[in-house]
């Protein structure tokens, strides 16, 4: 292990321990470090002389950690033994001392607010009285000297990022306009004007809306050469004509702009582990500087992201502005297909009959209603899933090449298919919901004990039809596989269990499996239909049931999936995907 850390390991080693009670009496314990790599059975002898109660703590120490392995690196890891004694020694009557008859590299010692009293590689470890782990931060940071922060800025966010630093061992400075009037900030941190603040470090964070930035021109001497952190957003997208970040790099030329930190909010640098949001987009044209920024991240306990030059700060001032991008379409389509179906099933169900029959329905408008839009817009989004993949592929074979792009609305319409499956997915769960409930609905338990009570007068009863079952049996298994596979999907598509699988696999599942999924819920449909599907008595002012026009698309689908897949138009498509041109001259 010694080897492995670069550390050379001594011929012969010991840690002796002396212990001493309040009388001056003592006694020593001396532990010989194993050579070589021992043998784990090849345990260490102690030897001890003097009054045994002087070694209570230590003995108990031992005993509960006796494993072999550990006893044998201790002498490799000395700081290791000091950190289970200190844990142990409660009494303040016994002052634990120890000297180490080898000496390794000096480490460096964590800056924490009681590096005074524990240091790692010292030569001489000093009295240890109590543990310091409240005073730990939350990130150690390997440098010996306390790196120093500007902020420019006290309000919320700055007040956070710099609460923030502090526990990772930064020091911290604020600049403020008043800083005689500035009594938020975190202990420890110290506030001066703009331009003291900024003679303490050669990295500052500008904490401040763009609005404000007019002081910095008056700073240009004492910001030439310095790192300035741009985290500012604004309040809607294309607000100016350029990004912030690139207007402080032209109100500041001599200084390296770097864009950072505007995705992270106050809270989250406040909950800290707590957050699921910790990816920080870090853009400038300084490589230097941007590695400094990036650093400072990853001290923070957060992801820095590398997003190139500055000309990619407006691209990361649009994100926190954006409010669900990649939902919208599959939302707003969604929200089209449902009203239009509602609007449909009421023509057919509700006003129809009260036309024709006076018959007052509306009472279906509450569960039977959404029962039908459910399913067929569920159905509709999952073909629509696996629609643009098919226009791709006629497209590419259409051209002859892959090397062309496809329109804009057909590349959107791709990245959105996650999201579209999804929301097809909770429109499958509500239609499972819908269904459970329908044996307690009144309108359904009133019809029943009306035939009940119908057939028991008349003394008759309906025959029974197998093929009637055997609809009735294929239409619920089919919908209950096809909404298995269908949860099957949405659970693979999971961030968490995508990065399980590789891409064969993934590819499998969402395609494979999801054109049989698709395949299962239509034949479901069509199932449900039955004899009555096309029934010149289904129809009501020549409009067909609703879970015909829920059809289309899906059989539209599944047609064309059926042709693309055949070996003469498999193979052309396979070639044009690897690389092959049609009208190539190479």
């Amino acid at each position: 292990m010694a080897k492995e850390r670069g550390i050379p390991r001594p011929l012969q080693t010991s840690i002796t321990l002396g212990c001493t009670d309040a009388k001056g009496s003592g006694e020593t314990l001396k532990i010989p470090a194993s050579q070589g790599s021992a043998a784990p059975s090849a345990a260490p002898q102690y030897r001890s002389s003097g009054p045994s109660s002087c070694w209570d703590s230590q003995l108990e120490l031992f005993q509960e950690t006796s494993s072999s392995l550990l006893l044998r690196n201790l002498a490799d890891c000395p700081a290791l033994l000091w950190l289970l004694i200190a844990a142990r020694a409660t009494s303040r009557s016994t002052e634990l001392q120890a000297r180490r008859n080898f000496a390794l590299p000096a480490r460096p010692a964590a800056r924490t607010g009681c590096a005074g009293r524990f240091l790692l590689g010292s030569a001489s470890p000093t009295v240890m009285e109590k543990t310091c782990i409240d005073a730990l931060p939350l990130t150690m940071n390997s440098s010996e000297k306390q790196e120093t922060v500007c902020i420019f800025g006290t309000g919320d966010f700055g007040r956070s990022l710099g609460l923030k630093m502090l526990q990772c061992g930064y020091s911290v400075v604020f600049g403020s306009r008043n800083p005689q009037k500035t009594t938020l900030l975190p202990n420890g941190a110290e506030a001066l004007s703009y331009s003291e603040a900024a003679k303490k470090s050669d990295i500052i964070i500008i904490a401040i809306h763009r609005e404000h930035y007019d002081f910095l021109t008056e700073l240009t001497e004492v910001l030439n050469g310095k790192i300035l952190v741009d985290i500012s957003n604004n309040l809607k997208i294309n607000q100016y004509p350029e990004s912030n970040a690139e207007y402080l790099a032209q109100l500041v030329p001599g200084a390296h702009v770097v864009k950072a930190f505007n995705t992270i909010s106050a809270w989250a640098l406040q909950s800290g582990a707590l957050d699921a949001s910790r990816q920080v987009f870090v853009c400038g044209n300084d490589s230097k500087a941007k590695q400094r920024v990036m650093d400072i991240v990853r001290n923070l306990g957060l992801t820095p992201m590398d997003q190139g030059s500055l000309m990619a700060a407006k691209e990361i001032e649009k994100y926190p502005l954006q409010l669900f991008p990649m939902w919208r379409f599959p939302f707003y389509l969604s929200a089209v297909l449902c009203i239009f179906l509602f609007f449909y099933c009421v023509i057919r169900e509700v006003i129809y009959p009260y036309v024709y029959e006076k018959k007052d329905n509306t009472f279906r408008m509450a569960i039977s209603i959404p029962n039908r839009i459910f399913p067929i817009t569920a159905l509709t989004l999952l073909a629509l899933v696996y629609l643009p993949g098919v226009i791709a592929a006629i497209l590419q074979l259409y051209r002859g090449t892959k090397y062309r792009r496809f329109p804009d609305w057909l590349d959107h319409w791709m990245l959105c298919r996650k999201q579209l499956g999804l929301v097809a997915l909770g429109f499958a769960f509500l239609h499972v919901l819908y269904t459970l409930v329908i044996p307690i609905r009144y309108y359904v338990r009133w019809r029943l004990g009306n035939l009940t009570v119908t057939q028991a007068i008349l003394k008759k009863e309906n025959p029974f039809s197998t093929s009637s079952a055997w609809l009735s049996d294929s239409y619920v298994a089919l919908g209950i596989l096809g909404f298995f596979l269908f949860v099957l999907l949405g659970i693979t598509s999971l961030p968490s269990v995508s990065n399980a699988v590789n891409w064969r696999e993934f590819r499998f599942v969402q395609s494979k499996l999801g054109y049989l999924t698709l395949i299962l819920c239509t034949a479901h449909t069509l199932v449900y239909g039955g004899k009555r599907f096309l029934s010149p008595s289904n129809l009501r002012w020549y409009l067909p049931a609703a879970y015909v026009l829920g059809l289309i698309i899906p059989c539209t689908v599944l047609v064309i999936k059926f042709v693309l897949i055949m070996p003469c138009v498999d193979n052309t498509l396979t070639r044009i995907r690897q690389g092959w041109e049609r009208n190539s001259k190479h």
